[in-house]
């Protein structure tokens, strides 16, 4: 073996040796990618291939003494309208007040696609001052969408999660909403909407969060995987050429809600519900150098009246006078401070400490959004 031969051999064992060590190194980064993919199909929706609201006024029927007072006008009108197109003329003024029906708004969602002849569940709300649909039947109703067009027809036993029992003497008990229910596969499709989704030379993915670095990581996966098939024109939707063929338009569609994508890295934000005091924050929330002072100021104002009684044999009379405490008790303030780039369980872990309640944790917050010391976007609901 000459000396040409054995370098060529030891360069492809130092060749092989360094494939068995950066193999393992790049599985691990594929499987760090994959994790933090997240399928197609979760981050946009087909245009064309969407929900449809639609709503209607009925009546009830067959409830035990539970439905509209003598005070809901339009439910007299609404039997009479009824009841004329069965022939039954009732006399002039005279509308009827009947305690076992009652007047109903009821809606539904048509789901995307959906043809002639199929079902759809129905949700079933009071309108006047019914105290119980429990037990009651909702009449042939039209479903009607905001062009004005019925689309669908409803009616059936109308299923109540709650009730509701009141005694004589006027006490009661109620448990959940005795007065909305449901009528599954209660309305039955009569006209289809129409689509453009198997005409179009493209379809239109729109994305439910619009982002920039999204639309771009999702035109370079398709057309990683296709070809140069997608673009996009904002951060909003992606135009991607799809067959002809309406078979293989819907598989190819199938096929695309399946890759996964690389999410863009969105604005952290701090959430804050003023009506229930829920403060949420997301992950990657971050905090710059900043020193916090919070204290509570308590006022306590108590009314003690006395009784001011005139002298033995006085012409005075007795009156009562008003006597009033006031007391402002002020908490030990308390001084806290982040280092810098702290991040979420810091946060959470510094104002724990302090025993800080919600409305506390949001007005720190806030004030640190006033001073700039927060990396993220605070949203007020």
């Amino acid at each position: 073996m000459n000396s040409r031969t054995l370098r060529q051999g030891l360069a492809g064992l130092l060749t092989a040796l360094s494939l068995l060590v950066t193999a393992p190194a790049a599985a691990q980064k594929v499987g760090a990618d994959a994790a933090r993919t997240t399928p197609l199909g979760h981050l946009v929706q087909v245009e064309g291939m969407r929900e449809n609201q639609l709503i209607g006024y009925g009546l009830v029927v067959g409830l035990q003494g539970s439905g509209d007072s003598s005070q809901i006008r339009f439910q007299g009108q609404s039997v009479a309208n009824m009841l004329r197109q069965f022939g039954v003329t009732l006399p002039e003024r005279n509308d009827p007040r009947l305690k076992n029906v009652a007047t109903v708004m009821v809606s539904a969602t048509f789901p995307p696609g959906y043809r002639k002849g199929q079902t759809i569940d129905i949700t079933v709300s009071s309108m006047g001052d019914a105290k119980s649909l429990r037990g009651g039947v909702l009449l042939l109703t039209p479903l009607m969408a905001a062009d004005g067009e019925v689309y669908a027809l409803a009616q059936g036993n109308v299923v109540v999660g709650g009730f509701s029992a009141q005694g004589q003497s006027g006490s009661s008990v109620t448990v959940n909403t005795p007065t909305a229910g449901r009528v599954p596969s209660g309305a039955t499709v009569e006209r289809e909407i129409p689509t453009d989704f198997d005409t179009r030379e493209t379809v239109t993915l729109s994305l439910r969060r619009p982002h920039f670095q999204t639309a771009t990581n999702i035109v370079r996966t398709i057309n990683g995987r296709y070809g140069e098939i997608a673009s996009t024109r904002d951060a909003t939707s992606v135009e991607v050429v799809a067959p002809a063929n309406p078979t293989q338009r819907v598989a190819f569609v199938a096929e695309l809600q399946k890759l996964g994508v690389m999410v863009g890295q969105e604005l952290p934000r701090v959430v804050f519900n003023s009506r229930t005091g829920t403060v949420v924050i997301a992950d990657g929330v971050r905090v710059r150098p900043a020193a916090v002072a919070h204290g509570n100021l308590k006022v306590i104002i108590g009314e003690q009246p006395v009784a001011s009684q005139p002298a033995p044999f006085g012409r005075g009379e007795t009156v009562v006078l008003p006597q009033s405490s006031v007391v402002a008790e002020q908490d030990r303030g308390r001084m806290f401070n982040w280092a810098p780039g702290s991040k979420l369980q810091d946060i959470i872990d510094t104002i724990n400490r302090t025993g800080a309640s919600p409305d506390d944790i949001m007005a720190i917050l806030q004030a640190l959004d006033q001073a700039g010391a927060i990396d993220g976007e605070l949203i007020v609901i």
